[in-house]
């Protein structure tokens, strides 16, 4: 991961010799590419996280590219291009299918795979050995003449009532330990049949057999980047080098390892790992309102029960444990091994982040001090910025975010309704919001009590003028300024109410800060405009018609997708939707005319 000056992430790449990858940019031939040339200039330095073997870093990157959005990248392709096999669980006879689209449906699911022709391979061998339904038909009526596949015994003939469930199940349960990595008992049964045939000069059957171990060996390489659960978990690890301690955190969500953050801490030199991890659990998941439910940890901190109790607080069930088999533990052993490396330059990174916090910190001293504040004596300081959206006015909303230092503090931001504003008017609607922001802290609201250093408004200065003129009229003092940007939308400059301004040109920290602050608030706001406009356009549409409840609301949207999709669909198309009445149907024709 390339990072520029502010820690961003502007490039996600891979490579079986990173050095050599890496080395690359910086050559003369490279620089002749634009893309490159730009890239390079911004690179303040590299983060790298190891994996096992070229699929999983392939996943990896396509899953920090789609996180991070970086600016140099060119996004992968979706998940779905990559295959699974699926074991549809839930039927009382599963089948083994190929799919590339996982859902949460019960089934069980494995992979993705590289190799899509061994996928393929796999699947024709698991349901040839174990003579598995190859049908998607779930129930049978009385007296149903079993298929072709029966006859050529590459069925049991389920739909003849040929096999009891628990027969059956018995063969599931083999194919799934095959797939869940226990390979060795189908490979030793496939060389034993293979030499066989050999033997008899059957030398057709014996190559079948020859293809089928090749695709055996090639889904072998269990993928541990992307789990079969689609669980969230974290993995938390303690690190230390000769100076410095550590904790290595590992997000795993929705089942695929996103991502990888790591936190400098204080201890004392007789302080052990494990001490570490239970201090760190008990601090970091503290302030988050979701925790995963599982929290994976190389050894046991003490007070674990009471530590799962504590995280466990409003009905939620925490379990923090040591990974023993399977895929769990594959992930841990990915983590430490990743562990391993990381420590070689976590003090110069953290000599890095050092030195940017320092400029950062005395650069938004200057900004405080052309407010006409005095910057207060602390390591960070917290700074508040605050956006408005809106469409013509209709549906306006407000954003708050906030950041301490160089960091984003995600559970400090703020969403605002704009409730007494009518019509497009962005400074009415600012001063509503602030006006509400500082009325609940003034009023000891928990969540609002905390003030800012200093207020960095997403404007120029006009906004500037209007949030200080509700601001005095509350009795509030704090250095407020506007981030005036340039007519390509990028942060030029830092505007005081008396128009005094600061070039950000010469100041490329101050820039690239301000410009993340202002990216980010506007990022917040638009989001939590359009997640409202599309709600209320659900709701005025189709909750306006009688006889549809959110259930049927619901039903129509997934069976047709949108709503547009509805307006044009036909009668009987309607009444296919489930628990849909023909009177309803109906009236749903009669509403989009």
């Amino acid at each position: 991961m390339h990072k520029d000056k502010l820690g961003q992430v502007i490039y996600v790449g891979k490579a079986i010799s990173l050095r050599n990858r890496v080395r690359q940019y910086f050559q003369k031939s490279a620089q002749t590419n634009p893309k490159v040339r730009a890239m390079v200039s911004h690179i303040a330095e590299f983060e790298y996280i190891t994996c096992g073997t070229e699929m999983e870093a392939l996943i990896l990157e396509c899953n920090l590219i789609k996180k991070y959005m970086p600016k140099y990248n060119v996004l992968l392709r979706d998940d779905k291009t990559y295959p699974y096999i699926m074991v549809t669980t839930t039927e009382d006879f599963p089948r083994v299918v190929k799919t590339r689209i996982i859902a949460k449906d019960g089934n069980k699911y494995f992979g993705p795979y590289s190799d899509e022709g061994a996928v393929n391979q796999i699947v024709d061998l698991l349901s040839d050995i174990y003579s598995l339904k190859r049908c998607s038909a779930k129930e049978f009526p009385s007296g149903h003449r079993p298929c072709l596949n029966y006859h050529i015994q590459q069925c049991r003939g389920v739909c003849a009532g040929k096999v009891t469930k628990e027969e059956y199940g018995a063969a599931i349960e083999k194919v799934l330990e095959f797939l869940g990595g226990k390979d060795k008992p189908l490979l030793k049964s496939l060389e034993e049949k293979m030499m066989a045939a050999s033997e008899k000069m059957e030398y057709e059957e014996a190559a079948r057999y020859r293809d089928y171990i090749i695709s055996v060996k090639a889904l072998s390489e269990t993928q541990r980047v992307t789990l079969v659960s689609d669980k969230d978990i974290d993995v938390v690890l303690p690190v230390k080098d000769e100076q410095n301690s550590f904790i290595a955190l590992f997000t795993v969500r929705d089942g695929k390892l996103s991502g990888r953050e790591t936190f400098q801490i204080q201890t004392g030199d007789s302080d052990e790992r494990e001490e570490m991890v239970g201090e760190f659990i008990k601090q970091y998941y503290g302030q988050w309102a979701q925790v995963p439910p599982e929290i994976l940890v190389s050894k046991e901190p003490p007070d674990k029960a009471l530590l799962e109790e504590y995280l466990g607080r409003e009905g939620r069930k925490v379990r923090i444990f040591v990974p023993q088999k399977g895929d769990k533990k594959a992930l841990m052993d990915l983590a430490r091994s990743d562990c391993l490396e990381m420590v070689k330059t976590l003090s110069q990174k953290a000599k890095l982040q050092d030195e940017k916090q320092t400029v950062i910190r005395a650069q938004v001293a200057d900004v405080i001090r052309m407010a006409g504040y005095e910057p207060p004596d602390k390591p960070d300081y917290r700074i508040e910025s605050y956006d408005i959206s809106n469409t013509n006015g209709v549906d306006s909303v407000g954003a708050m975010v906030v950041f301490e230092g160089l960091k984003p503090i995600r559970k400090d931001y703020r969403r605002f309704k704009i409730k007494t504003v009518e019509g497009p008017d962005d400074y009415a609607s600012l001063q509503e919001m602030l006006y509400r922001r500082f009325k609940r802290a003034q009023a000891g609201d928990a969540g609002f009590v905390k003030l800012p250093d200093a207020i960095f408004m997403d404007g120029g200065q006009g906004q500037v003028s209007a949030a200080l003129k509700i601001l005095r009229a509350m009795g509030i003092s704090l250095p407020v300024v506007g981030m005036a940007k340039d007519d390509k939308h990028r942060t030029r400059a830092i505007v005081c109410e008396d128009g005094r301004e600061l070039e950000l040109a010469d100041r490329p920290m101050l820039f690239r800060y301000a410009g993340t602050i202002q990216e980010e608030v506007h990022r917040f706001a638009i989001s939590y405009h359009h997640n409202l406009r599309n709600r209320n356009a659900i709701h005025s549409v189709l909750d306006n018609i009688k006889g549809v409840g959110p259930t049927r609301r619901n039903a129509l949207l997934q069976h047709f997708g949108t709503v547009e999709r509805i307006k044009k669909a036909s009668l009987d198309e309607l009444m296919d939707v489930p628990g849909m009445t023909r009177q309803v149907a109906e009236n749903i024709q009669e509403y989009f005319g």
